[in-house]
């Protein structure tokens, strides 16, 4: 009952966003690039206090994927400002990508206040293509609400396969879509076209889990969740980690 009515207003918010349209057609939309770090950094506060306890309950046992003398290489896809850095087990080495290059600023702000990790280097990259990390050279992968924005789920989780060792962790926080008998499902498909632009190419309609399902892991840990506190647009969640 609610496709036609949802179908309709989604085209009506397509829309009103042409003028959007126009803006990243014509160039003027990397503007916001520039902006969008400062807004993302600023979110990062709110939402890791809200998502505190889950953050920690997820990466719980990263360190049991470190080598036999104590060393453990992680690198994190579209690490933004560092949101994760305290999450971090002490002494690890940490590689950070991000494909905007306008989040080291922040990102540098959060290795100062993260003085217990090391950091190895920034790669501006996207994470369909990190062809400056060599094959099976890591124990942990992390991504966190980065899998919602990229241009290809499948090539960065390939990716993902390709540079962690054997027996080593991909870490993954995602929002999702709904259940499709929710409103919350009925919203998100109505103003996905406007979020997609505010959040820097963000999809609130992806079932991510079935990506991560047919990825070629050898082991699954996924759970659903409902984020506390945060918009009910991206209330769904999932979490967890995988094996290769």
């Amino acid at each position: 009952m609610k496709s036609c009515p949802m179908k309709l207003c989604r085209l009506l918010c397509f829309l009103l966003t042409l003028p959007l349209h126009v803006m990243k057609i014509t160039g003027l939309y990397g503007m916001y690039k520039r902006v969008f770090p400062l807004l993302a950094y600023n979110i990062t506060f709110s939402y890791n206090d809200k998502m505190h306890e889950t953050k920690r309950d997820l990466f719980r046992n990263v360190g049991t994927f470190a080598n036999t003398d104590g060393t453990l290489r992680l690198l994190e896809i579209g690490c933004g400002s560092g949101a994760n850095f305290k999450f971090y087990p002490h002494g690890c080495t940490v590689i950070c990508t991000d494909p905007n290059p306008h989040f080291e600023k922040y990102l540098r702000m959060s290795m100062d206040a993260n003085t217990h990790l090391t950091y190895d280097t920034f790669i501006v990259t996207s994470g369909e293509d990190m062809e400056e990390v060599k094959d099976e050279s890591l124990d942990v992968v992390v991504g966190t609400l980065v899998l919602c924005s990229v241009s290809n789920v499948q090539q960065v989780l390939q990716e993902v396969r390709r540079i962690l060792k054997t027996g080593g962790a991909f870490y993954f926080l995602e929002h999702v879509v709904s259940d499709p008998s929710s409103w919350t499902y009925f919203f998100q498909h109505v103003f996905e076209p406007l979020w997609y632009y505010l959040g820097d190419g963000c999809m609130v309609t992806r079932a991510t889990w079935k990506d991560l399902e047919a990825a070629g892991f050898s082991e699954l840990h996924l759970k659903h969740i409902q984020a506390p506190e945060v918009t009910p647009m991206i209330r769904p969640h999932i979490m967890g980690y995988s094996i290769k």
